[in-house]
């Protein structure tokens, strides 16, 4: 069912069972997961089925620290969310993306992989990705193009990915619209999270659009699914009982803000013709060349990994931080779509069908986790009188020690193995340089951190079932709860531990998972 709550008489009751704040990819999971359960889901995204400029405005906030994109656009306000200009590339975190690494601080989830391997597969069905299968030589008996490089599988192996790029506002509308248990509002933005007074029982939510109107929301259970800067801020912000915010008693909500990594670190150029699919984009599947756990110990390094675009494609590539760097998000979005296509034409005229040796490898390496990069209100607020947000993002020595050592690492394999020869990019030749970024240096979009799961309140927002310590019905959904950020891009783990929260909240109440 779905409602508008511009159409709502106002200071309307809405009540449910449980209710989900953020119609994005965790969102709609979740909401999904409830369908034909019998228990009331209340779904509420604060925009309408398309992009609205008023809307959008509604993330407007400020950047300090490491150069990055206005927040305007790096998050859509309306139904189906990121989603929308997603890219669509899969892959589950490794296990030592779990574990504590005693060379990365604050590192460690309470949760291995194996506790996230039932949800995974929910969560690549969601997706609608293809086997949950993630092994090479699973792939290599499909399309036997698929030819590795041979490199020292000790060292180097090949990080495998999936694509799919459905958009779940397109994809789930009518699944949503036409629940009975499920009643979707839209233009129900939230402004306020009021607690009992003790701070420890969720009683009610505030919503508000700019048509003026204004309704209270109650349930049984509330989660956040609104992404990890939005809320962090609906958190922060949330202070009429608690004057440092919700879930803010140890000063944790907004901070360890992570993104992922993305810049060109060095060009690869071969030898003799290496025919292959495995590094190509072009379709499902395809790899990335990454290092092993024990190589990443032994240097004390992040995860990351390394894809390849041809050079003769990659120099006419702009930066996505400087192609998306205006306020205006689709002036933006169009013309990066446009400088891939013409980079691809103008490369496509030069080499025709000459075999390709000279490549650009981009590096994708964690963020090492930062109590300094985070999130926090700024006294001016929005048209709907929510504070707006500065985002500090921080980087550490070890995020640029990571880039230059797996960049090395993966050319002195390429070396030994005779494949080729890798010259570094100028901004990693010294050494000693470990603070300097390039102002090419780009982000994928990917917001993490900011309501860290840990099962220590003092180390964390939330605990392994991504409750929000010392509130008993109020949970996080999302990549906000990561403790790190993996390699990958977040998707697929935030819908795997979406999954998981459901099926934990499920328990609460009674419905069989």
């Amino acid at each position: 069912m779905h409602i508008d709550a511009r159409n709502l008489p106002n200071h309307s009751l809405i009540e449910g069972d449980v209710c989900i704040i953020g119609a994005g990819a965790a969102g709609i999971s979740m909401a999904l997961d409830w369908n034909k359960t019998g228990h009331k889901v209340i779904l509420l995204e604060g925009g309408g089925f398309e992009y609205e400029n008023q809307m959008q405005d509604l993330y407007q906030g400020e950047n300090t620290g490491q150069p990055y994109y206005p927040l305007i656009g790096t998050r859509l306000h309306f139904f189906g969310g990121t989603t929308g200009h997603w890219s669509g590339f899969c892959a589950p975190f490794e296990e030592v993306d779990f574990k504590q690494r005693e060379w990365v601080p604050h590192s460690g989830w309470p949760l291995t992989k194996k506790d996230l391997e039932p949800f995974y597969l929910r969560a690549q069905e969601k997706l609608k990705l293809g086997p949950y299968n993630y092994d090479m030589a699973f792939w290599q008996d499909k399309f036997p193009d698929l030819n590795p490089f041979p490199l020292d599988e000790k060292v180097v192996w090949n990080k495998m990915w999936q694509f799919n790029a459905s958009r779940f506002g397109t994809l789930y509308r009518d699944d949503i619209i036409h629940s009975k248990n499920i009643s979707l509002y839209t233009y129900a933005k939230v402004i306020d999270i009021q607690t009992n007074e003790e701070g420890t029982l969720t009683r009610e939510l505030l919503i508000k659009n700019h048509a003026g109107k204004e309704h209270r929301v109650r349930a049984k259970h509330f989660i956040l699914a609104g992404g990890a800067i939005q809320n962090a801020r609906l958190l922060l912000a949330s202070n009429s009982q608690a004057k440092e915010g919700l879930g803010n008693k140890n000063d944790l909500v907004g901070r360890y803000f992570m993104e992922h990594l993305e810049i060109d670190s060095a060009e690869l150029w071969l030898f003799k013709d290496f025919p292959t699919d495995l590094y190509a984009y072009k379709g499902n599947p395809r790899a990335e060349l990454a290092i092993t756990e024990k190589t990443q110990e032994e240097n004390k390094v992040l995860n990351g990994t390394l894809s390849l675009t041809p050079l003769s494609e990659a120099k006419y590539l702009i930066s996505r931080m400087e192609l998306l760097k205006k306020d205006d998000y689709g002036k933006g979005v169009d013309q990066f779509v446009k400088n891939h296509q013409e980079a691809a034409e103008k490369a496509a005229k030069e080499t025709g069908d000459k075999p390709i040796r000279a490549f650009e490898f981009q590096i994708r390496t964690e963020q090492a986790p930062n109590p300094d990069s985070r999130v926090t209100l700024l006294p001016e607020k929005d048209a709907l009188g929510m504070p707006k947000v500065n985002l500090h993002w921080k980087l550490t020595e070890l995020d640029k020690h990571s880039v230059r050592r797996i960049t090395t690492i993966i050319g002195e394999e390429m070396g030994k193995a005779g494949l080729g020869r890798v010259q570094l990019r100028e901004f990693l030749h010294d050494i000693n340089d470990n603070t300097s970024w390039p102002k090419e240096t780009n982000a994928g979009w990917h917001h993490m951190g900011t309501t860290r799961m840990n099962n220590d309140p003092k180390k964390g927002v939330v605990d392994e079932n991504c409750k929000v310590h010392g509130i008993e019905n109020l949970y996080v959904a999302g990549s906000g709860c990561f403790p790190t950020s993996g390699a990958p891009n977040p998707t697929l783990t935030l819908v795997a531990l979406s999954l998981r929260l459901s099926d934990f909240v499920k328990g609460k109440v009674g419905v069989s998972c």
